[in-house]
């Protein structure tokens, strides 16, 4: 009688690297920010107050971050938040000052308000079998609709200490409120996406949502779900935004979802479904937090700050675009994939990018200054 032995192969540091490349890749380009800060501005973008800037500016997307990545993790997406945070916001600010509810009567009223316009979206999209870019699209012509018709062109200003609180107050001797409950959203979705049932049934839809079906989950119901908590996400942050600014109208938040979508991507979550970092999603923030503080000390003027977010955008989509592919293909870890040719061609690729973005930026700098006085 003989026995068959088996020889597996002991792990490689590239096979261990594998799971991480989600957190790996923006924590590098992070990195790569607090570098290049430290030799052009070291003492305008490592000061404290600064610090705090970016903390309060990441802190206004977590909650948002959580949610999309649960949502574009299922394939969906949701290009309405902007106007859900808008709206909430104001019906907040109308049922304050206008109805006399106690803030902290309003505030649970507004994300409750966020999550029925969530529903609406996912009954949208599951029912009446909208896709959900369209349907996310037409609802946030909707709610904007609804904002500009019930503000009336007013900016509605000075809220009570609990909101602003909420916005940009600070625990006495310890990190301030906003950053508290981003960082608490955060590891609560962290918990949903690794420890619960929804999490699960997120990462199986996104990968195949027949299969999912086949197997007794309720596809649309899940679906429905995470639109639920993605407008609750978004009413939680126009609270914020509201509390930060002490002030709210129907314009606010406008780039919300790009933002979002953009630090969800970054942060290694499949736009094409099935696969999800939440660790991500709190590095992808915290990165593009770091990048628009960054250009805004460097003085460079908003408008080119569109352009590197959106060269970034489409970066880091190509990126797990391609990882997507190569896993598909069956090749052996990112590292073998990129002697290939086709991972040549990527590399060759990715320098051209960076290379016409800092040229962009080197431009931005040299253009960006105060302008020539007329007469």
């Amino acid at each position: 009688m003989t026995t068959a032995s088996t020889n597996i192969e002991p792990k490689t540091l590239q096979d261990r690297m594998e799971p991480y490349l989600a957190i790996i890749g923006p924590m590098v380009m992070i990195l790569a920010i607090l570098l290049f800060m430290g030799v052009a501005e070291p003492a305008r973008y490592f000061r404290l107050s600064n610090l705090n800037l970016i903390l309060l500016d990441a802190a206004l997307y977590m909650p948002m971050a959580m949610a999309m990545t649960f949502v574009i993790t299922q394939r969906g997406i949701d290009l309405s938040i902007g106007s859900i945070a808008a709206l909430s916001g104001i019906l907040m600010a109308f049922l304050i000052k206008q109805y006399a509810f106690p803030a902290w009567v309003a505030l649970p009223i507004a994300i409750m308000l966020g999550a029925t316009m969530g529903l609406i979206n996912g009954l949208v999209i599951t029912k009446f079998k909208v896709p959900d870019l369209i349907g996310t699209l037409a609802m946030d012509l909707v709610y904007r609709g609804l904002a500009l018709v019930i503000a009336k062109g007013l900016v509605l200003a000075r809220f009570p200490d609990l909101i602003t609180d909420v916005g940009r107050g600070k625990i006495p001797g310890f990190i301030p409120i906003p950053v508290v409950i981003g960082i608490a959203t955060m590891i609560g979705g962290y918990w949903l996406l690794k420890k619960t049932y929804f999490g699960r049934y997120t990462i199986a839809i996104g990968s195949s949502p027949e299969s999912s079906e086949m197997t007794g989950i309720a596809v649309n119901r899940h679906k429905i779900y995470a639109y639920v908590l993605m407008g609750a996400a978004a009413a939680l942050a126009g609270v914020m935004l509201t509390g930060k600014l002490n002030a709210i109208q129907a314009t606010s938040a406008p780039y919300f979802n790009l933002h979002v979508i953009a630090a969800v991507v970054v942060g290694g979550t499949s736009l094409f479904g099935g696969r999800a970092s939440m660790l991500g999603s709190f590095a992808g923030v915290l990165l593009l937090s770091m990048m628009i503080n960054a250009l805004v000390t460097l003085r460079i003027e908003f408008f080119w700050q569109s352009v590197a977010s959106g060269v970034v955008i489409v970066s880091s989509v190509a990126l797990y675009t391609w990882m997507q592919k190569k896993d598909r293909d069956g090749a052996r870890g990112l590292f073998a994939g990129l002697t290939t040719p086709e991972g040549q061609k990527l590399l060759r690729l990715s320098a051209v990018v960076i290379g016409v973005l800092i040229a962009l930026l080197a431009v931005g700098a040299l253009l960006a200054g105060d302008p020539v006085p007329s007469g």
